[in-house]
Formats: structure tokens, sequence, C-alpha cells
């Protein structure tokens, strides 16, 4: 397999290539999608609902089958060599899929047995203790909370050593301290090799967490970008100028700056994207004052994630890349 070996060798430790998804009703829900994963990365994956996020990590994990395409993981293909594949993955399913007349112990053991590992409680123990389960561990998952059922998921998901960890939609439901917990967890995860794939309707999630942000919408994986970089080619820069008295209209000599002066006659506002925020403030701060025109207060306010990712699932296709 050559084109899986040279993934690997590049640091791509999910490969995917041409990925398609049709059901029979007709419904696309994946079309032709290429992506890859590098080790010990953590990458978000945003879409709105039906996007085709749970299609494509189904897909991954063997559970849904693709129509085209391929998908290797770890430079194994995941039809052929499909034991090897499934035990380097970790899975959190939305949904709370837990034996609830189990204990926390007994149901994170039965799992690890599951991919044919020998029992290993040391593991178990550092992962129920890193969840901050080992105090439940002999209680039945029916006497349990939403958060604590949803570490428990998490905790089968790790009892394998897994190499790659898939999180659909993890802190669904939970409350802001847990979700602030988990993300601890997972850069913990990272550190010490485990590669990430988040799905999360939470965009700070992703702004907080993730190395790289991939956008599907409409079965298409639309864009894939560093998210610093990504923040700074699509993210934009409102400067908002007070100024010290109040005017009829933009002063005379910043006609060319795409000013707005707003109701009332003392604020102006401009709006810089991409590049141009990093010189635009500057240099129009500095037009101010050569024409001697003089402001009390200045204030930059930044788009968010939510702010970039709303733009790009409401362009026209092609319009974002």
């Amino acid at each position: 397999m050559p084109v899986a070996r040279n993934d690997a060798e590049r640091g791509s430790v999910v490969a995917i290539r041409g990925l398609g998804k049709r059901y029979a009703s007709g419904f696309e829900a994946l079309k032709n999608v290429d992506l890859e994963i590098r080790r010990g990365e953590i990458f978000a994956l945003l879409g709105p609902n039906g996007a085709g996020k749970t299609t494509l990590i189904s897909i991954v994990c063997g559970i849904v089958t693709a129509s085209a395409g391929s998908v290797s993981v770890a430079g194994h293909d995941i039809v052929r060599d499909y034991r090897v594949t499934r035990s380097q993955i970790g899975l959190v399913p939305q949904e709370l899929t837990t034996d609830a007349f189990e204990t926390v112990w007994a149901t994170v053991s039965f799992s690890r047995g599951l991919f044919g590992h020998a029992p290993k409680p040391a593991h178990i123990e550092k992962v129920l203790r890193d969840l901050s389960l080992w105090d439940k561990r002999n209680e039945r998952i029916m006497t349990l909370s939403g958060g604590m059922k949803r570490r428990v998921m998490i905790a089968k998901a790790l009892s394998h050593e897994p190499q790659v960890l898939f999180l659909d939609e993890p802190t669904a439901g939970v409350d802001v301290e847990l979700r602030r917990d988990m993300w601890a967890l997972v850069r913990g995860l990272r550190e010490s090799g485990v590669t990430i794939i988040l799905t999360t309707h939470y965009i700070e999630e992703a702004e907080e967490m993730a190395d790289r942000i991939g956008v599907i919408n409409k079965g298409e994986l639309i864009l894939v970008e560093e998210k610093a970089t990504l923040m700074k080619k699509l993210g934009k820069k409102q400067l908002t100028i007070e100024l010290d008295h109040v005017v009829d209209t933009v002063p005379r000599g910043l006609e060319d700056w795409k000013l707005t002066l707003k109701p009332g006659g003392h604020t102006l506002q401009r709006e810089f994207g991409g590049d141009e925020a990093s010189t635009g403030v500057a240099a129009l701060l500095k037009r101010l004052g050569e024409l001697d025109i003089g402001f009390k207060d200045v204030n930059t306010q930044q788009s968010s994630l939510e702010d970039i990712f709303v733009s790009l699932v409401h362009e026209p296709r092609g319009a974002a890349r």
C-alpha cells in the first residue's frame, strides 16, 4: 500500500481520499472529501446539523460503509486491515450508550477486552483517575449524572490505549465547568501523543483547543486551515474612533478610507479584513494625526471564529477557498 505508507511518512495518522457516501434514498451525505489528520494534533471539524460530520467519523471508525474513496489509519486501510485500524481508534459518540446496570470499573474494563487487549488494571485506574471517576468506580452507571456518564464514555474510548480519539460533540449537554475540565483532559491526551478529532457545536471549544479547523457543509469539506492562519486570513477587525467633537460628515482628507460616520456625529467606524488589519489601523490613526483631527477614544474588536464560521457556511460554494 504505497499511498498509505507515504501518508504515514509525512506524519498524517488519518488519510482520507475521495470519500463519498450516498444512501439508498439518494441522499449524498459526503461528496469527494480529501483530508489528512496529522499525528498528535487537535483537529476540530465544524459544520451545521446535517453537514456530514458524524457520517465522516462513522466511516473512519468502521460503523458506516463508504460509497466511494478510501481511508487509512496509521498506514493501514480501514477495510482491508479492519482489526488493526479499529484497535488504533477510540470513539466517543454523541449518544450516551452505556450499560446502565454495570459498574464504572466493569464497563471500562470490558471495553478494553472487546479490542483483544489483556487486562491492565493500572491503565484503567489511571484513566478513571484522570477523568475524576475513581471514586465512582464501584457505582452503577445508572446512578451517575449526565456529565459523569459522558466521562465514562470517554474512559471506555481510552480503555484500549488508542492513538486516535474521535470526540463527536463531547460536551453537548454538560455544564460550563465540566466542559472546561474536559478541555484540560483533551489537552493532556494530546500531550501524551494521542491525536484528537473533535466535532462540536460550541465554536468557542474549537477556538480554545484546536490546532487546525475544518469546515464541512452539505457534505463538502469547504476549508481546512491552521486556526491561527484562519483567524488572520478571514478574521476582520472593526475600528471605532470616538471624536472629540461632533461632525456632520466624514472629515475632509479621509474620504478614501471607507469610514462610516455613526448617528450622533462623533463616532467613526472602519472594518479591516485579513492582513490589512495589521497595518491599516496604525496607518489610519497616523492619518488622523496628520490632519489634526482630535479623538478621545479608540476601540478595536476582532471577529471571532464563530463569525468566520457563519460567513463560510453562508457563502456560495467556492467563495471560501
